[in-house]
């Protein structure tokens, strides 16, 4: 399967510290990655190299299959969409003109300009300039400027961070259709709910390293097998394990009707990355 990205041995270092250590991963064509890891750990700094902004101390990086610094060259880019923490905009500009701006310098046409509007949820606000707008539409206004041309491959550093839950959800759903529709995307996050909800593959970032990378169903199943709760009609909670005796168990509780509920207990990516590294996201 086609690479969009290929990172092997990638080292940075700012002075005596060591930021990324030798750190290796592929992104597959179409695939929606997630760096998972708490503030401080190196995902922004990866997304700052993938995006040629940081030179790499020490590496091999290759984005659409080739050197990662011939990004810097405007036909490149062109394929390609950021997030980032300094994606800036035109604060007396209203929403309509910045996108309109970045529009033309894509060579999209101005009817895109409603449809990302509509998926960050600020239809309506065409006209408002971006500096009265909030810390989180202005990040909306930022991802849409992201996604306008809709780029083959998606950086998105911790796009939904400043986002209520309804907008997010909203904001969620697009970039799965955009992941649909062919575009690449690599995400970063400390949200592990965002994590499952959009990535084929994850990886826990920690201290600069790639501790596990993985998808998160196998990620969350590593660990054993996990136990079964049953709630009773009673408010009772019993536990069991997914063996025969557990069937046996929640067989007799259907059997008898006084069955209410029944969940197994997976951990979380979350769980899983404190069992790991000793840290919350």
């Amino acid at each position: 399967m086609e690479h969009i990205i290929e990172v092997n041995s990638l080292v940075k270092s700012f002075g005596d510290k060591l930021a990324l250590k030798d750190v290796d991963f592929n992104v597959r064509k179409g695939e929606t990655i997630g760096f998972l890891g708490p503030s401080g750990s190196g995902k922004t700094t990866t997304i700052k190299i993938l995006t040629a902004q940081l030179a790499a101390t020490a590496g091999d990086i290759l984005v659409f299959g080739e050197p990662v610094h011939l990004l810097k060259e405007p036909a490149r880019m062109k394929k390609v969409g950021i997030l980032t923490d300094n994606s800036g905009l035109y604060d007396r500009l209203t929403v309509q003109d910045n996108l309109a701006l970045y529009a033309d310098l894509y060579g999209v046409g101005k009817e895109r300009i409603r449809e990302v509007l509509e998926m960050v949820s600020l239809l309506g606000e065409e006209r408002t300039p971006v500096k009265k707008l909030s810390k989180g539409m202005k990040q909306r206004v930022t991802l849409a400027r992201a996604i306008l041309h809709k780029p083959a491959l998606l950086f998105l550093d911790e796009p939904t961070s400043a986002l209520d839950p309804t907008t997010t959800k909203h904001i969620h759903e697009g970039l799965r259709e955009l992941n649909r529709e062919g575009t690449t995307i690599f995400l970063t996050t400390h949200d592990m709910n965002e994590a499952e909800a959009l990535c084929d593959r994850v990886a826990f970032l920690h201290d600069g390293e790639i501790k596990l990378f993985d998808t998160p169903q196998n990620l969350r199943t590593m660990s054993g097998s996990p136990s079964i709760s049953l709630l009773l009609k009673d408010k009772t909670t019993v536990t069991v394990k997914p063996n025969e005796s557990g069937a046996a168990v929640i067989a007799g509780y259907m059997a008898s009707g006084s069955l209410l509920t029944i969940h197994s207990n997976e951990p979380t990516l979350g769980d899983l990355f404190v069992q790991l590294t000793g840290r919350n996201l």
